[in-house]
């Protein structure tokens, strides 16, 4: 069975800091693109940030320049780092694994943004 570990969340103020992880096994990491969703209340799953293994990314055009998506292959994890967070940032984060057999998702990690 696929795990995806997520952890680093919980409570910030606006213009705050935080780091999300999410490891997994290496057969699933390292033939994975990689990336973190969320979801807001009453909101649908929206991508974040996606890295694929050979480190190209792609990030929603809300957190550009504030959030930053980066692999670590000799430990298979994958960070989401957040800066300059915002209220409207606070949601459900996920983070999902997709190699091309497959689609894999952890259990989320509550980020809040206070203001």
């Amino acid at each position: 069975q696929v795990q995806l570990v997520e952890s680093g969340g919980g409570l910030v103020q606006a213009g705050g800091s935080m780091r999300l992880s999410c490891a997994t096994s290496r057969s699933i990491f390292g033939s994975s693109t990689m990336g973190w969703y969320r979801q807001a209340p009453g909101k649908r799953r929206e991508l974040v940030a996606a890295i694929t293994p050979s480190g190209s990314t792609n990030y929603a055009d809300s957190v550009k320049d504030r959030f930053a998506i980066s692999r670590n292959n000799a430990e298979n994890t994958v960070y989401l780092q957040m800066n300059s967070l915002k209220p409207e940032d606070t949601a459900v984060y996920y983070c999902n694994a997709r190699p091309i057999w497959g689609d894999y998702w952890g259990q989320g990690t509550q980020v809040t943004v206070s203001s």
